[in-house]
């Protein structure tokens, strides 16, 4: 059984910092690639930056280009995704996602998510 298990979110004013971060635990698996997605109220989910575990190739939504940074905590099976400047708009539920490769059939599967955890940017 695999967990994604998310923490940081709160509430910030415009132009403030948070700093969210998800563990993966279980057994039998090898991480691939870890992210994170938000979903606003009365949207689709959309992704904020990806990262992978081998090579650290990082992707990033344009629209957090240059306030996000996404990158992995000592253990490789924890991700942290560094938010600032925050805006108003970024106000969501962020969700935690991970593709892991089970170690005996070597399959890939991209459906693991965390709980989420809520973003309000508010003054």
């Amino acid at each position: 059984q695999v967990q994604l298990v998310e923490s940081g979110g709160g509430l910030v004013q415009p132009g403030g910092s948070l700093r969210l971060s998800c563990a993966a635990s279980g057994s039998g698996f090898r991480v691939y690639l870890m992210g994170w997605y938000r979903q606003a109220p009365g949207k689709q989910r959309e992704l904020v930056a990806t990262i992978t575990t081998p090579g650290n190739f990082t992707v990033y939504a344009d629209s957090v280009k240059g306030r996000f940074t996404i990158s992995k905590a000592n253990s490789k099976d924890t991700v942290s995704l560094q938010m600032n400047s925050l805006r108003p708009g970024y106000t969501a539920v962020y969700y935690c996602n991970a593709e892991l490769i089970n170690v005996t059939t070597m399959s890939r599967r991209s459906d693991y998510w965390g709980q989420g955890t809520q973003v309000t940017v508010s003054s």
